[in-house]
Order: structure tokens, then C-alpha cells, then sequence
């Protein structure tokens, strides 16, 4: 007898193993998307057309809330059966739009990032969106919402895996913890800051105030109060409760949030610069934040992202620094102060340029040399009088800043020669391709006097304006 098959080759797929090989299929968003789109604009509706038309009678609100479903229906269904997206050998293709047809086709070696979101609505239905981010600024960025979770994972390993230069088949890199946050750590961390503590306190008294002498005026005084520590100590506790480091060879892996559940994956080399902020009662505690400035990330989405670890051992954060950063250990850059009043402190050694300031928040900024994009000696009025400098060195924006200030001006030139000399050696380990995991036998051929093809040299950000011979230099 023949096979079951034969009649219909190739055999049909069952819908449970659709989404097993991402990469010979187009996809399109689950059908659940269309009613929750029409519901959204339902409920808008109602709540801002609705009161109007409550004066023309009941019936009017009815009838206009139906044409307003319909409405929506005919234009969300047809948007959904069009909106398709699919992997084409190493390009991501999205297919959107109902009147104005649009197409984007994407080249993942351009990959800066890729997380995947679920927020609280989506968390319920068992649905993630995957967010892809591109070098090109706050508009490269792809959204691929109301996916099935599991989905949603297999196609973040394919595309790390085409953006690796690997096979879209092969299988998830492993991983190894590195951090996992404790709660008591991050509530205790996040209430042992200045402003939360005065906040609280001056919150306790107004209340106090308000309902022992019978003031309601003073109630007027506690919204504010009430708003900024939404802001800053409930925003931040949702954010990053069951908050979970761990590393791989395709990136650092961060997953946290209480309401909106985050799986980020940051790319090896897409990482510019670090930030690591210790607040002055932090110190006590021996804790600190890291801070990123990560490639691709633009705008807003540069500040929900800048956060390697939010609350930290001062030494696991180092850790993180020297994973980051290969063969590199950023506690034992030596550091000298510079001539200006307040503490500021900078050093360089052959892998990294670190920079320190502040008394009462201190705050460490770690650049690679390989990754500098810009070196600059500015010098004010003010400093020309002195005879003093500062060095500073660009990178990508975002939250890290190193710059030496206050420095004599011969120190300043030697100092910037020794970071053009440092920055020259380190490109030529870290030239090649974006593509992360051929770096290695790319390596191996230079070492064996060989060059690829092809092969460019600049460090592994993938942006900035560096040139074989290092960062440009330049005096103001």
C-alpha cells in the first residue's frame, strides 16, 4: 500500500507544527488582533462620541455605535488578511496596509535587537508582540504584534540565527544565568534613595497635617507627591520585578515586568558604552545600576532599553561590564584626578577609557576603544585661562558620557594619543562582518595573514563614522 501521503506531496503540515520552519512560509498576525482592534475603536467611541449623542435619544447611540463596529470591521478584517510578514533567505519581508500598500524588506544583518513584549491584555490570551530593532534611527523599527507566544519565540531565534550568519534552522543557542534580582533587593533598593525617602516623608506629613488641624488645603500638595512616586518608585518595581540576566553566545538575555512581560535580547557588540550609577545610599548598600547605550535604539525607546541591570551587587555589575566588553577588567583601570574641584576621575588602559564623577551620585563611564566613534579636546574661555582641557569621546546616544575634564593641556594631548594608539590596535581584532558568529574564523584567517573579501573595518557597533586607522579626532 502506498503512504497516506503520496496522493498530496509534500505531506500537509498539521496546524500544531505551522510554525516549526519559520522559514519558508509567510505568516500573518493571530485573528484575535481584529476584534480587539474593533473593540478599541468601539470603546473610544462610546466614551467620547458617546456622551454627545445621548441628547438625540438612545437610539441614535445605538445605531451609530453598530455603523461604528461594522464600520471598523470592514477596515481591520481586510488589514489583517493583507498585513503579512515572512523570512526570505536572510530578509525579514512585512507586508502592511489596506489604501496605501506598503513593503519592507529588511536585511537582518542590520539586526541591533529583538525582544519580545507581552503586555498585561496580551499576557491573557497567551499572545506576544516581537519588536526587531534596525540601525537607521527611531523609525527602523519593526512591530510584529498579536503573535502566539511560542511563535513568537521560534522566530526570535531564526532571526538572531540570520543575523548570526548561521542557518535559519539552527536551533537556540543555550544560555547561562547571571543575575537574577531578589525582590526584597529591588523594593529595598528603590525605597533607599533621597528623593523617594523625602518624599515619603513629606507625603506622611501632609496627611498627618491635613487630618489632625483639619486642613483639607494641604491635600491639594499631595497629588504631586503621590504622582512622582508613581513615577519613580512604583513605575521602576513594576518594571523589573522577576528580573533575569543570563548569557549567551547569541547576546545578553534580559526578562522581567510585573504587567508587561519583556524578553530582550542584546547582540554581541551592539553594546557602546556603559553607565554604572551608584546614588549616595546606595553605597552603603554596595549596589549600583548599569546603563547601556545599545546601538539601534532611538528616542524613547533608547530610555526603556538603557537598562542592563537595574539594582545590582557593585562587584556582579563589574561582572557584567567584563562580559560585555571581552578580555577587558574595568575595576582595575587606573584612574587619575583631574585638576577641577569637584572629583573627577579618568583612566585609560589598552581595552577600555573609564571616567568617574560625582559626591553625591557617583557615576562610572566605561567606553571600549574599539567602539569610540569620536575623540574631542574642547577647551572654554574659562579654560583657556587655566591652561586646562577636557577629552571627551563620543558614542551613540544614550545615557553613558565619558568625558576627562579639567585636564592640563599637555595631559589632555597625551592622553588622546594614547586612546588614538589604543583605538588603532583594537580594529584590527574586531574588523570583519556584522554577522557575529563568522568573527571568529575571520580572526583566524588575519591571524594567518589572510583577509576575506568583503570584510570592512570598523569596530562591532555597526554605526558611527570610524575609519581603518581609528575614531576621528578633532579640536575645539
Amino acid at each position: 500500500m502506498l503512504p497516506p501521503h503520496m496522493g498530496h506531496w509534500p505531506p500537509p503540515i498539521p496546524p500544531q507544527k505551522l510554525w516549526e520552519d519559520v522559514t519558508a512560509r509567510v505568516f500573518r498576525a493571530h485573528w484575535m488582533i481584529v476584534p480587539l482592534q474593533v473593540l478599541a475603536v468601539t470603546l473610544v467611541f462610546v466614551a467620547l462620541v458617546g456622551p454627545i449623542l445621548t441628547s438625540f435619544g438612545f437610539a441614535w447611540v445605538l445605531m451609530m455605535t453598530v455603523a461604528v463596529v461594522f464600520g471598523s470591521l470592514a477596515y481591520a478584517l481586510p488589514s489583517w488578511w493583507y498585513g503579512t510578514f515572512g523570512l526570505r533567505e536572510d530578509h525579514l519581508v512585512v507586508h502592511t496596509g489596506l489604501v496605501m500598500r506598503s513593503s519592507r524588506e529588511i536585511p537582518l544583518s542590520r539586526l541591533q535587537a529583538v525582544d519580545v513584549v507581552q503586555p498585561l491584555l496580551l499576557q491573557v490570551f497567551g499572545m506576544a508582540e516581537l519588536r526587531i530593532e534596525l540601525a537607521g534611527g527611531d523609525r527602523s523599527a519593526v512591530r510584529l504584534r498579536c503573535l502566539p507566544h511560542k511563535p513568537a519565540e521560534r522566530m526570535r531565534t531564526v532571526i538572531l540565527a540570520y543575523a548570526a550568519g548561521l542557518p535559519g534552522r539552527a536551533p537556540e543557542a543555550p544560555e547561562w544565568a547571571f543575575y537574577r534580582l531578589p525582590f526584597p533587593l529591588l523594593l529595598g533598593a528603590l525605597t533607599f534613595r533621597v528623593p523617594v525617602l523625602l518624599s515619603f516623608i513629606a507625603l506622611l506629613m501632609l496627611l498627618t497635617g491635613g487630618v489632625v488641624f483639619g486642613e483639607p488645603g494641604v491635600f491639594g500638595a499631595v497629588v504631586p507627591l503621590v504622582l512622582g512616586l508613581l513615577r519613580y518608585f512604583w513605575g521602576p518595581l513594576a518594571r523589573y520585578t522577576d528580573f533575569y540576566a543570563s548569557t549567551s553566545s547569541d547576546g545578553l538575555r534580559l526578562r522581567y515586568g510585573m504587567f508587561q512581560r519583556r524578553m530582550q535580547t542584546v547582540p554581541p557588540g551592539r553594546v557602546q558604552a556603559v553607565r554604572l550609577v551608584e546614588p549616595l545610599l546606595w553605597r552603603a548598600l554596595g549596589v549600583a545600576r548599569v546603563e547601556a547605550n545599545v546601538a539601534g535604539y532611538a528616542g524613547a525607546r533608547q530610555g526603556d532599553s538603557a537598562v542592563l541591570l537595574p539594582v545590582a551587587p557593585r562587584r556582579r555589575a563589574f561582572a557584567l561590564v567584563n562580559e560585555l566588553f571581552a578580555e577587558s577588567e574595568a575595576a582595575l583601570v587606573p584612574l587619575t584626578r583631574g585638576q577641577s574641584s569637584s572629583p573627577r576621575f579618568a583612566g585609560v588602559d589598552e581595552h577600555l577609557f573609564v571616567s568617574s564623577q560625582g559626591v553625591f551620585c557617583r557615576v562610572t563611564d566605561i567606553v571600549p576603544v574599539a567602539r569610540m566613534q569620536e575623540l574631542r579636546l574642547t577647551q572654554g574661555p574659562l579654560a583657556r585661562l587655566r591652561k586646562q582641557v577636557a577629552l571627551e569621546v563620543g558614542t551613540p546616544p544614550g545615557p553613558a558620557e565619558a568625558r576627562a575634564p579639567g585636564r592640563e593641556e599637555y595631559e589632555g594631548r597625551a592622553l588622546l594619543d594614547v586612546l588614538v594608539g589604543y583605538a588603532k590596535q583594537a580594529r584590527v581584532p574586531e574588523a570583519g562582518t556584522e554577522r557575529w558568529q563568522t568573527r571568529a574564523t575571520l580572526r583566524r584567517g588575519n591571524a594567518s595573514g589572510e583577509r576575506p573579501e568583503g570584510s570592512r573595518t570598523h569596530g562591532d557597533g555597526g554605526s558611527g563614522t570610524e575609519g581603518p586607522e581609528g575614531p576621528t579626532t578633532g579640536t575645539e
